[in-house]
């Protein structure tokens, strides 16, 4: 008998990866963690039944949600990440020798544990010690900061459950304070292709532009994540992600990513028409 991983994209479409192994499940505190073993993608971890990473792609993911920033200003020494409990968006930040300081705030300890097991490949650089967990919410926690952090990564689920406060307003608002003069947010900004991830990533657009005076968004191709054409967001008090991109000095870094390259940075800025409209009409 053949197992499948199905996940609703939209009530008439479906996606599905054929399952060798389902090698854990549970209900933690917050949501259901499942992790599964396929020949085509590899190692991959859901949540509330919705994908999060798969060992095959999400390379694309993480580079793409440090280095936009890093190459922006690589002078960013200290990082406040939230959500990201897989890790690897904590791999890529560690890679930079000039970063001094990484909190990652993760609501649920359970979704470190299990991918520190499951998912070495993302979370093994956890341990560093420049990085300081804590396992609480992420909206309470930026709430009580003040101009302490060079970079913001919201590294969230979609917008419901868990995940719901990291896309009001008021948690925009609190980012805003708690950067620094030169601060840049990043946040995954949802796909522009299907109506309710469409609506989510504008009403996301819409708060941060009324918050931050430089706003764009960027673009990935990722093959597990719906449609495969996902969104990031860059907001920031000072740095503009083409005018001020340091492509020289980030190469000279000599860092070794799959996805990204400074040739990427500008062009994934470039987005289609149909998103260009959706950005401007909010």
């Amino acid at each position: 008998m053949e197992l499948w991983y199905t996940e609703n994209h939209t009530d008439e479409v479906k996606f599905s990866i054929k399952v060798e192994e389902h090698l854990y499940s549970n209900q933690s505190k917050f949501q259901k963690i499942d992790v599964f073993k396929s020949n085509e993608f590899g190692t991959f971890f859901t949540l509330d039944g919705l994908m999060m990473v798969t060992e095959k792609d999400e390379f694309i993911y993480h580079d793409m949600i440090v280095h936009t920033a890093l190459a922006t200003n690589p002078n960013i020494k200290k990082v406040l990440v939230i959500g990201a409990g897989d890790g690897g968006t904590i791999r890529e930040l560690t890679r930079y020798k000039t970063i001094e300081k990484i909190d990652l705030v993760e609501i649920d300890e359970e979704v470190v544990t299990v991918c520190q097991k499951f998912l070495p490949q993302t979370s093994e650089k956890l341990e560093d010690e420049r990085v300081s967990m804590y396992f609480e919410d992420g909206l309470k926690f930026v709430r009580m900061t003040e101009k302490k952090y060079d970079l913001i990564i919201v590294d969230s689920t979609d917008p419901f459950g868990p995940g719901e406060g990291l896309f009001t307003a008021e948690f925009y608002g609190n980012c805003y304070k708690a950067l620094s003069g030169e601060g840049i947010l990043i946040n995954q900004h949802e796909s522009p292709y299907y109506d309710e991830f469409a609506n989510n990533m504008k009403r996301a657009h819409k708060r941060i532009k009324e918050i931050f005076p430089i706003c764009s968004v960027y673009q990935a191709h990722i093959p597990t994540y719906p449609s495969g054409h996902w969104l990031f967001g860059f907001a920031s008090k000072k740095h503009d992600p083409i005018k001020d991109l340091k492509k020289e000095e980030w190469n000279k870094l000599g860092l070794k990513t799959k996805y990204y390259n400074t040739d990427l940075h500008v062009g994934c800025f470039a987005l289609p028409n149909y998103v260009k409209e959706m950005l401007n009409n909010v």
